[in-house]
């Protein structure tokens, strides 16, 4: 997993929670907490630091994760405003992320290997349904950055998951309704 990962969730815990906070994750995950962002790291190791935050704050790892992808989305959007300017809804956004989100992240991330989702949904549909299929299975962070990007937005997000690999399912299948926030 590329660094940035990492960078990503070292500023969210640090801003929500403080240094010391961050600094017991990285002790209880036995993690060096030195990435670049440019750099590889273990898969294992950001799933030691979510396990680490799921122990400190008593939750279950994916809502860490859920949590992490939405709390991560001002510092996305902050730093990558070209991903997000053009769009003024989270579907047309969301719709963007294997044409032109992953590309853009490849090459500014040499080896990342960004998972690849299938869209269902047509432009007037109300509802888009994501398959979602990576070994990582990281599909609760891909649903927190949905609600991420819907905040980012003004809007919200109805985001049910019908199958799940966490549930022994083949892929996962993220079905999202967006409206005005109120």
């Amino acid at each position: 997993m590329k660094g940035i990962v990492f960078n990503l969730l070292a500023q969210v815990v640090q801003r929500e929670y403080g240094e010391d906070a961050w600094d017991a994750m990285l002790e209880s995950a036995s993690a060096s907490g030195v990435y670049t962002s440019l750099g590889t790291y273990p898969d294992d190791e950001v799933g030691r630091l979510v396990q680490a935050a799921a122990s400190m704050l008593g939750q279950p790892p994916q809502a860490i994760l859920r949590w992490f992808g939405r709390k991560a989305m001002p510092i996305l959007a902050d730093r990558f405003p070209a991903f997000f300017d053009p769009h003024t809804h989270t579907r047309d956004f969301v719709l963007t992320l294997n044409d032109i989100v992953h590309p853009e992240v490849r090459k500014l991330y040499p080896g990342a290997l960004c998972p690849v989702f299938d869209f269902d949904g047509d432009d007037d549909d109300e509802v888009v349904q994501m398959r979602y299929h990576s070994h990582r299975k990281l599909c609760a962070l891909a649903h927190g950055f949905v609600e991420g990007a819907a905040d980012h937005y003004g809007e919200t997000a109805i985001v049910t998951e019908p199958t799940c690999m966490h549930r022994g399912d083949e892929a996962c299948l993220i079905v999202m309704q967006f409206a005005k926030a109120s």
